[in-house]
């Protein structure tokens, strides 16, 4: 099956784009806009629309191949390619890009995926989400070729050996965190609820008691309202590097306050991503290392995942090798091609760590549909309910994604 015409969308994504910069900055909130002056190259507001690319495959039987460009949030910082504009790159898309796809057969995905992944044009990669969402189109594409689901073509083309089946899915409540999760409590969420503690005065609190207090009010909330006993969701609270700054990223005080929040949150489960940010690879590798056995030594349960300073594959592996954590979320629009994805997840989870396929809040319903494949076919551990913060909707598209793959690839069977 070959391509013959590639047709580009401009598209809206799920959320934002914010100026981490300016934000960091000080700029305040007013409702849901930031006030001040951008910072970042390519911003025109602090916080402005999210923007996506539909890259469409029209294949030689009439099928047309889908998939999203999309970028993180906060693009344009930590080191991130810049601003994803639409205008900007469907030139791209349209142009070099078409040229190198139109006539190719698209009957195998991964061959044909790493080589528009390590595609330069003009001596430089492409935009981290042109790769992301060219690779969804041909993993689609071969989908539709070989008339199965994209995650049958995963689970054959990397010889995953995992049985298709549902991925537990994790849902994230932005700042709205108290009506958010009861959201999540009525829909059974798996994994709940990212929290958004990124602040140690407001949300964390001077001496982490607002953390804490919190976690008591998830696990009393869930025991409150949930229908039936055996519902036993995870909690998983993002605190972006907030725990270490608050406590001198001293890795036995942090310990000692994680052994807390663990038994706060009996008789839950109890993760914590990004517990300190120390500002290097090198050294958040290290304090993650240094934690996970602080924390073993103490008997402590509490997994920690990883986030900061572990963006690309190499940096997956990277923090895998050293089991610096006990999960890694694997963010997949700043992997690039979801080949990439594909390999970080089964990385981790043939090295003993937990496997979290994650992303944005500021991607698309495609996307996402896209990602909840690949997760099915690599077993991971997670899923992340995106895009947006409404947490109905991510749920809605993640889950029902799941059994329609599901139900199509058991009538197969």
């Amino acid at each position: 099956m070959k391509i013959v015409d590639l047709v580009c969308a401009e598209g809206k994504t799920g959320f934002y784009f914010d100026d981490q910069k300016a934000i960091k900055a000080g700029a305040k909130h007013d409702g849901m806009f930031y006030l001040g002056e951008p910072m970042i190259e390519g911003f025109t507001q602090v916080r402005q629309a999210g923007e996506s690319i539909s890259v469409l495959l029209i294949l030689e039987d009439g099928q047309v191949a889908h998939g999203d460009c999309a970028a993180v949030q906060y693009s344009g910082a930590g080191g991130r390619d810049p601003l994803f504009l639409a205008q900007d790159f469907i030139p791209v898309i349209e142009g070099p890009i078409k040229e190198k796809l139109v006539g190719r057969d698209v009957s195998t995905f991964k061959e044909l995926a790493e080589e528009i992944d390590h595609l330069e044009i003009d001596g430089k990669r492409l935009h981290t989400a042109i790769r992301y969402g060219v690779t969804q189109a041909l993993l689609d594409a071969t989908a539709k070729a070989n008339k199965v689901t994209m995650a049958e073509v995963v689970q054959k083309e990397y010889n995953t050996g995992v049985e298709l089946a549902r991925v537990p899915i994790f849902t994230q409540s932005g700042d709205d965190r108290y009506t958010n999760a009861d959201k999540m409590i009525i829909k059974e969420a798996d994994v709940l609820p990212h929290g958004l503690f990124n602040n140690v005065e407001e949300k964390l609190g001077l001496q982490g008691e607002k953390l804490l207090a919190y976690v008591e009010w998830l696990r009393d909330r869930v025991l409150n309202f949930r229908t039936r006993e055996d519902y036993q969701p995870t909690f998983h609270i993002d605190v972006y590097g907030t725990i270490g700054e608050l406590l001198d990223n001293d890795t036995e005080k942090m310990a000692d306050y994680l052994v807390k929040l663990e038994e706060a949150a009996k008789p839950f489960k109890l993760r914590i991503e990004g517990p300190m940010d120390v500002g290097s690879r090198e050294g958040q590798m290290e304090a993650m290392r240094d934690l996970r056995i602080a924390l073993e030594e103490r008997g402590c349960s509490v997994e920690l995942v990883a986030d900061e300073w572990c963006n690309t594959l190499e940096d997956v592996k990277y923090f895998v090798d050293n089991k610096a954590g006990h999960m890694i979320q694997v963010k997949t629009p700043d992997l690039g091609g979801v080949n990439n994805t594909i390999e970080a997840l089964l990385y981790c989870k043939d090295n003993g760590l937990g496997a979290y396929s994650g992303g944005t809040c500021n991607e698309t319903s495609r996307s996402a549909e896209v990602c909840t494949n690949i997760a099915m076919a690599c077993g991971a551990t997670q899923i992340l309910a995106k895009p947006g913060m409404g947490v109905d909707e991510g749920i809605m598209i993640v889950n029902n994604e799941m059994n329609r793959v599901l139900a199509l690839s058991s009538r197969r069977k």
